[in-house]
């Protein structure tokens, strides 16, 4: 399984709102093209699918780690390509429920609420060990440090949580169990155990 960051998330306060789109991650398992997160920043989404000589066409399934608009507006410029999320899946016209592991592929899915009642990760044997492709499980807004301790992840403040509880017992369930995080917004990094 390989995968590969196609477009940089961002997050930066605005006057009104915010200005944000989500690290958006291409995994290659099984033969299948997976975008995670397709975010909301068309130019750079497909300027990231050229650079990897793809075009929208290419994509055989997108997963959304939850459905915040800036994790999902671009599936509009994927009209035809499947979609799933933490635990439904829309294929060849018909939506089933699955458990586990995206159907067809060796991608692990973890349910961790909080950040949103529906998050989801993924975790994808790499290389370079176990990577999560972790949504807003942990996110920073630009020009904020990442601290990325144990204890400094943990306890992040996350303005658009949902329930800060469960995003705390989600947060420690996969720093336990991978080496590498990709959150939402911000640099991928390793965990330190």
């Amino acid at each position: 399984t390989t995968f590969k960051i196609l477009v940089d998330g961002y997050a930066r306060k605005a006057k009104e709102g915010w200005e944000a789109t989500t690290n958006t991650v291409l995994i290659e398992d099984s033969g299948k093209k997976i975008l995670v997160d397709p975010g909301m920043n068309e130019g750079l989404l497909l300027k990231g699918l050229e650079k990897e000589g793809l075009s929208t066409n290419d994509i055989n399934l997108i997963f959304l780690t939850h459905h915040h608009i800036d994790h999902i507006l671009n599936i509009r410029i994927f009209p035809k390509t499947d979609l799933c999320d933490g635990g439904d899946m829309n294929a060849d016209g018909k939506i089933f429920c699955y458990e586990g592991k995206i159907p067809g592929t060796n991608i692990q899915v973890v349910k961790t609420p909080g950040h949103a009642t529906e998050h989801a990760c993924l975790i994808v044997d790499t290389e370079k060990g176990k990577v999560c492709i972790g949504g807003d499980l942990v996110w920073w807004v630009d020009g904020v440090e990442q601290k990325t301790d144990r204890e400094s992840l943990i306890n992040l403040k996350d303005p658009c949580a949902f329930d800060m509880v469960k995003l705390k017992e989600s947060r420690k369930k996969i720093i336990d169990q991978v080496d590498w995080i990709i959150p939402g917004h911000g640099k991928m990094f390793k965990v330190v155990k």
